[in-house]
């Protein structure tokens, strides 16, 4: 009996290591690919910023910067909508396609702030992402709750964005920042847990599409926070 004991209980902690190192090997997987995402998107971006072609075509037609809005929107619906049909290759081919088209909607932030507002506000953005989304993964606090308030704001600013398209309030506008950095600031912590409780219950966590779902959720949470962030401590040109 003392034998088994010893036996199952060998047996339970390797079940819980196994499940420790699944998930650190997601995560490990999930901040890879969105730091390289953000690669992509910064050379991209500064790339199409010093195209004289590019910013010709896009300035030229009304419908260009829309265009691109549109793919990313598409993008996004159909790595999150058919994740589970995708294979992993395909899931990770399509966010890094996403981030190439990111990078080329972001290229005029080149043209508007200075580079080193630019930089400063990125560096300030990693410090702040870095921190709660530290907090996301070690908090023994459920964030679920917290999360969905997240969610119902997150809808709340882009009807007010989209509002303030038309009415073009200053008041608002700075109003829709602030509460954009608070925000992405909450969906950080909240997407880290969530990605970190995906990785231990699913059993096909390693396969890599959890990966780059998590990567993705990172990644626009991060994008966010620094346009918002931008705001307020990028100088114009």
């Amino acid at each position: 009996m003392e034998q088994n004991y010893f036996q199952n209980s060998g047996q339970y902690f390797r079940s819980e290591q196994s499940i420790a190192q699944t998930m650190s090997a997601v995560m490990k997987q999930v901040y890879m690919k969105m730091f390289l995402a953000l690669l992509v998107t910064g050379f991209v971006s500064m790339w199409a910023a010093g195209s004289e072609m590019f910013l010709t075509t896009l300035f030229a037609n009304s419908w260009g910067i829309w265009v691109l809005m549109g793919v990313e929107v598409l993008l996004v619906i159909a790595i999150s909508g058919a994740i589970n049909k995708l294979s992993s290759a395909m899931a990770t081919a399509l966010f890094f396609l996403f981030a190439i088209v990111n990078g080329l909607s972001l290229a005029p932030i080149f043209l508007i702030y200075t580079g080193e507002s630019i930089a400063s506000t990125f560096f300030i953005t990693a410090a702040t992402f870095g921190a709660m989304s530290i907090y996301g993964y070690f908090t023994n606090s459920d964030l679920s709750k917290f999360g969905s308030i997240m969610v119902m704001a997150l809808i709340g600013l882009i009807i007010c964005s989209v509002v303030n398209i038309f009415m073009k309030s200053e008041t608002m506008y700075w109003i829709i920042s602030g509460a954009g950095v608070l925000i992405f600031v909450g969906l950080t912590a909240w997407d880290t847990q969530k990605i970190k409780q995906m990785a231990l219950t699913m059993p096909n966590a390693t396969d890599g599409r959890l990966a780059t779902i998590g990567a993705l959720s990172l990644y626009l949470d991060f994008i966010n926070l620094f346009l918002y962030l931008l705001r307020f401590l990028g100088d114009r040109k």
